[in-house]
């Protein structure tokens, strides 16, 4: 451990109980990453491995936690979000023996210091969501970079932040690119991102979405999820883009397409999901509809522009539990769900426990790859290996009881061959 570094920095222990009630729920739905504790129960491949994560600190990462400690990891573990921590299942990991330094509604300052406490370990490995540990390395703690083989990235933000650091040949170790995974971003994304947010945005507003006009800000595959979402919950969807081919895609997905400034004034809910920022600003707010509602299932709360719009209101009330209302200088209101923080996790559970499965498989093979081949890899952003992927989608089809066909040698030749 590091220096006057306590084991753990939760909110309340006495909540354990129910985190670890949390936690067995999610295994059970977990399949793959249950298969996994076994294997690494038996073989301990992180024996004498330092580990720290940042990823949002819900049950379904408790359990990823807890599997990648029956390997022999030796874990530090913190959120990647002031929102998405809950405190029930940080104290559950806390109560289970693990470093925890984590509670919901941290200031920055907190929040910050937390990132550094699961850092002072000195990890051989990384498991990020967002990039924090990462960032935090490069830029303030520099002498920590000596220790750590490798990591892996989950989100589509933190691989940008990445893909930045490596163009600018300043990586300091192997990252592997989780996010761009098959098993990770074409479910985890997709399903995962399109049926959280709706799940956030309902229960939080407790409003129908027939009828409405949602406007859904990029088209990749987190917001193709929101958008099909939206669509078969009977929503009228508009779709905003800069990408010609992805707007062409929206298009004959079925979905209006236009600038932001043309679909501010008709849409009802908003959700932009694009990991830029900026992407709703306060002169689009001042064409919306009077309650227009506002939401971000991107990872940082800038893509609603939070600051210009707080320095506009003239008037701000909490609406309800998890909104904010703020009064703009024409007199309409707008309402911004969970502080136009990540709405799926930062205002309910956050991605189903069957696609995180698939999602965290592909996080501890990862670490795992990292642990058997970082004396290989150089500092650069890389690819999971295409067998890895594989390995779990066939896991995947096992457990739902599901076989598919397979190449007969005669097939195998054809494919490979110039002569037909």
């Amino acid at each position: 451990m590091g220096k006057n570094i306590k084991d753990y920095d939760v909110r309340d222990i006495s909540l354990a109980p129910l985190g670890h009630q949390k936690i067995k729920w999610v295994k059970e739905h977990m399949p793959l990453l249950s298969g996994l504790e076994e294997e690494f129960t038996r073989t301990k491949p992180f024996k004498d491995v330092k580990i720290s994560l940042s990823v949002h600190l819900e049950a379904k990462t408790a359990y990823l936690c807890q599997v990648l400690a029956a390997g022999g990891a030796d874990m530090y573990v913190t959120g990647s979000n002031v929102l998405s921590t809950q405190d029930d299942v940080a104290a559950a990991l806390a109560d289970f023996g693990l470093r925890v330094y984590a509670y919901h509604g941290a200031t920055a300052e907190e929040y910050d210091k937390h990132i550094e406490m699961c850092l002072e370990g000195k990890p051989n490995i990384i498991i990020d969501d967002g990039a924090d540990l990462v960032s935090m390395i490069h830029e303030r703690r520099p002498d920590l970079a000596e220790n750590v083989w490798g990591g892996c990235e989950e989100t589509t933000t933190g691989i940008l932040r990445l893909k930045a650091l490596d163009r600018e040949g300043i990586l300091k170790f192997p990252m592997m690119a989780v996010n761009d995974a098959k098993m990770k971003h074409l479910f985890d994304n997709r399903y995962g991102t399109g049926q959280s947010t709706w799940d956030s945005i309902m229960r939080n507003t407790n409003l129908i979405i027939a009828s409405k006009t949602v406007v859904v800000v990029g088209y990749g595959w987190c917001s193709k999820g929101i958008a099909m979402r939206a669509n078969s919950l009977g929503a009228k969807v508009i779709v905003t883009e800069i990408d010609p081919v992805k707007a062409i895609e929206a298009k004959m997905d079925g979905y209006e397409v236009m600038k932001m400034e043309d679909a501010a004034p008709l849409g009802d809910i908003f959700v932009s999901a694009t990991g830029c920022a900026w992407t709703i600003t306060t002169e689009h707010m001042l064409t919306m509809k009077d309650g227009a509602i506002l939401s971000n299932a991107g990872h940082f709360n800038c893509e609603v522009d939070m600051d210009g719009l707080e320095k506009a209101a003239i008037e701000k009330k909490e609406a309800r539990k998890n909104i904010m209302g703020y009064k703009l200088e024409n007199g309409k209101w707008v309402n911004v769900i969970a502080e136009g923080r990540l709405v799926n996790i930062a205002a309910a559970d956050g991605h189903p426990a069957e696609v995180m499965d698939m999602s965290f498989a592909v996080q501890a093979l990862g670490a795992l790859y990292i642990a058997n081949h970082h004396e290989e890899l150089g500092n650069h952003l890389i690819n999971i290996p295409e067998d890895i992927d594989n390995m779990i989608a066939f896991r995947k089809l096992k457990a739902w009881g599901i076989e598919i066909d397979k190449l007969t040698e005669a097939q195998e030749n054809y494919l490979s061959s110039w002569q037909l």
